[in-house]
């Protein structure tokens, strides 16, 4: 494979002279220029990152700040920002938030040492106020994916939490269900706050037809639903006759749970979930979930970071809706 080193040899200029003519920047003859680029197509020279960013003092890369590697959502993000990043011929260059504000910031502003033309941020933990007040101290735009932000802290693509979870629980109650109960995170984080607000609002919207609402407690994950599942199963309370899970992971360890305690899903309860994860249609019964859109969420911020790059325009923010996908784990409840 040619280097750039090859093609100077070449064309009988220096490696600065030839990312000139790469990045189409500085003074460059025209004479020299045709020759350059000549040389590059008899070669099938393909510019490195490094060698456009001679010129252009950028890395050509997008940094990406995710507050968590793990599951299948952050897995659909990344694929698809890494897919988005190639057909934009960029680097995608990735840190790691750890969950916490201090060290999502961190991550940021190591993107920014990179010299990175955008970062999209994903943040589980930076308020509003640390977002706005991060992308006013830093040069690089910033996409915030995943939540809501003040418009002056640069584009923001979000996905209606709240609405998400009314819509689930609203299915249960179309089938009839009024005793409903709530299991997910406490709300620590923008997205376990809206999702449990959604299910306040829903309990509150149609508590004159007699639905009344309980919450249950448990952080995301297989292992962290199924114990609190079996604590509160324990301690003698009951689910009514239908649940909202927070996600797919919490609704699928909640499952196990209630199978080992002798409790079918759906013929005595029924469950509903957030995320429509990969593994939800081959689960046990299959889950009925939202479906968050995710890689259209992930590709539209990509779209945005490349009109950031290329024209410097800031469109207003979106917000993203999610489908009901109806499997088996709900069906109708006889009174």
């Amino acid at each position: 494979m040619a280097t750039i080193n090859d093609v100077c040899r070449a064309a009988g200029v220096s490696k600065a002279t030839v990312s000139r003519v790469i990045n189409g920047t500085g003074q460059v003859k025209q004479s020299t220029r045709e020759k350059v680029e000549a040389v590059m197509a008899q070669l099938n020279y393909r510019p490195s990152s490094l060698a456009q960013a001679l010129a252009s003092q950028s890395a050509n890369s997008i940094g990406l700040v995710i507050s968590d590697f793990t599951g299948g959502y952050f897995g659909s993000l990344l694929k698809q920002a890494s897919v988005s990043a190639e057909q934009m011929g960029k680097q995608l260059l990735f840190a790691d938030g750890h969950n916490n504000a201090e060290d999502e910031l961190s991550a940021v502003h190591s993107l920014v040492e990179k010299k990175c033309d955008i970062i999209i941020l994903y943040s589980r933990k930076l308020s509003c106020e640390q977002i706005v007040a991060l992308s006013r101290s830093i040069t690089i735009p910033i996409v915030t994916v995943g939540r809501l932000v003040p418009q002056e802290a640069g584009f923001s693509i979000s996905f209606d939490q709240a609405n998400a979870v009314k819509k689930a629980g609203g299915h249960l109650i179309e089938l009839g269900h009024k005793q409903l109960s709530y299991i997910g995170p406490k709300p620590s984080t923008p997205t376990a706050t809206l999702r449990l607000q959604g299910f306040h609002q829903l309990v509150e919207q149609y508590a004159h037809q007699g639905v009344t609402g309980k919450v249950c407690l448990s952080p995301f994950g297989f292992m962290e639903s199924y114990q609190a599942t079996k604590a509160y199963l324990e301690s003698g309370d009951c689910f009514g006759t239908a649940i909202v899970a927070a996600a797919d992971d919490i609704a699928i360890g909640c499952i196990k749970a209630l199978r080992e305690q002798g409790i079918k899903v759906p013929q005595d309860i029924s469950v509903v979930s957030i995320d429509n994860d990969p593994c939800s249609p081959f689960v046990e019964p299959p889950l009925t979930t939202i479906d968050i859109p995710i890689k259209s969420i992930t590709e539209r911020a990509m779209e945005v970071a490349k009109q950031l790059i290329e024209k410097g325009i800031t469109p207003k923010p979106e917000v993203y809706s999610g489908d009901l996908i109806i499997r088996e784990s709900a069906i109708k409840h006889l009174p």
